[in-house]
C-alpha cells in the first residue's frame, strides 16, 4: 500500500472509508478503532483524524453510504398492477438488503450518537428518503388524502419489519419462532396491508 504522498485528500478519505466498512462488515462495529484502519491502508493512526474529526464521524459516513444503498434497492422494486404484492416486494427487498450485509445494517442501531450530538440534516435526508419510498408503497393502499394514517401505515410497517429483521441479523430469530424471516415478513405485510386496504375502502364508502 503505497503512503502518504501516493493519494490525494479525497482518496484517502475513500480508503480510510473503505478500510472501515470492511472491518465492520468482516468483524462487527466492535472491532472497528483507528489502529485497524490504520493497519490496512498501510497509514499511521494519527492520519484518519486528519481527514475525520473523530470515528463517531467517520461512521456516519459508512452510515449514510449504506442507508443510500438501500434506498436504491428499494427503488428498484418493479411496479405491479397488484398494490399488496408490491408493498411485499418492497418489504423483502428490504430484508434481502439486511441479509446480506448484517453488521453494517446493524451498525445503524448499534452506533449512538456521544451526548448532545444530533443527527447532522444530510443522515436524517437519508431517513426520511427510506420513509417516503415506503410511504409511497402504502398510498395505492390506503390512498393519499389522509396523511395521518398514510404515514402511521407505513410507520408499522417499517417498524414492524425492523423488528423482524433485527432478530434475523443477529442470528437470534430461532429464539423466537423457527419461522423463516422471509416468510414472517410476507404474512406481517401480506395480512396487515389486506387489512389496511379494507378499511381504507370502508372509510370510503361511508364518507358517499
Amino acid at each position: 500500500m503505497g503512503r502518504r504522498s501516493s493519494h490525494s485528500a479525497d482518496e484517502l478519505r475513500e480508503l480510510i472509508v473503505s478500510a472501515a466498512t470492511d472491518i465492520i462488515g468482516e468483524k462487527g462495529y466492535a472491532a472497528l478503532s483507528a489502529r485497524a484502519i490504520a493497519t490496512r491502508i498501510g497509514y499511521s493512526p494519527g492520519t484518519l483524524y486528519n481527514v475525520f474529526d473523530d470515528l463517531d464521524h467517520l461512521v456516519l459516513t459508512i452510515e449514510q453510504r449504506v442507508l443510500d444503498q438501500l434506498a436504491e434497492r428499494l427503488t428498484r422494486v418493479p411496479h405491479g398492477a397488484d398494490p399488496v404484492q408490491h408493498l411485499c416486494d418492497v418489504a423483502h427487498a428490504y430484508l434481502e438488503f439486511t441479509n446480506e450485509r448484517p453488521r453494517l445494517w446493524n451498525l445503524l442501531f448499534e452506533h449512538l450518537m456521544p451526548n448532545g450530538w444530533a443527527p447532522p440534516p444530510e443522515f436524517q435526508a437519508r431517513i426520511d428518503r427510506l420513509r417516503k419510498i415506503v410511504e409511497g408503497a402504502c398510498v395505492p393502499i390506503v390512498g393519499a388524502e389522509d396523511r395521518v394514517l398514510l404515514h402511521r401505515t407505513a410507520s408499522v410497517v417499517w417498524v414492524a419489519l425492523h423488528g423482524i429483521t433485527s432478530l434475523a441479523t443477529t442470528e437470534k430469530l430461532e429464539n423466537v419462532t423457527h419461522e423463516q424471516a422471509c416468510v414472517l415478513v410476507d404474512d406481517l405485510v401480506r395480512t396487515y396491508a389486506t387489512g389496511r386496504m379494507v378499511g381504507a375502502g370502508s372509510a370510503k364508502r361511508k364518507r358517499k
